[in-house]
C-alpha cells in the first residue's frame, strides 16, 4: 500500500478529480499527486485541511485508525 493511500481513498469515496482536492488546499494538480503517489510528503497544515474538509480525523488520514470518526472539542459550557 502506498503512503497516503487514504488521500486517493478519501478523494474517490467523494467523488472528486485530483484537480478538486487540489483547489481546496491551493496548489496545483500536480503537486496533489505528487502527494497521492507519495512522491513528496504533504505538509502537516494540508493534512488538518483535508481533514476539517473530508470532516475525518487526522489519524484516519494516516492510516493510523480505521476509524474516520473525527476528534470533538468540548464547547466552553460544556467544560464547566
Amino acid at each position: 500500500m502506498r503512503k497516503y493511500q487514504r488521500l486517493q481513498d478519501l478523494r474517490e469515496d467523494n467523488d472528486l478529480k485530483q484537480e478538486d482536492v487540489a483547489e481546496v488546499l491551493g496548489i496545483t494538480r500536480q503537486q496533489y499527486q505528487l502527494y497521492e503517489s507519495g512522491k513528496r510528503e504533504i505538509k502537516f497544515h494540508q493534512i488538518i485541511e483535508l481533514a476539517k474538509y473530508y470532516n475525518v480525523s487526522i489519524d484516519y488520514i494516516a492510516d493510523l485508525t480505521n476509524v474516520p470518526t473525527p476528534f470533538h472539542r468540548k464547547n466552553d459550557t460544556e467544560k464547566k
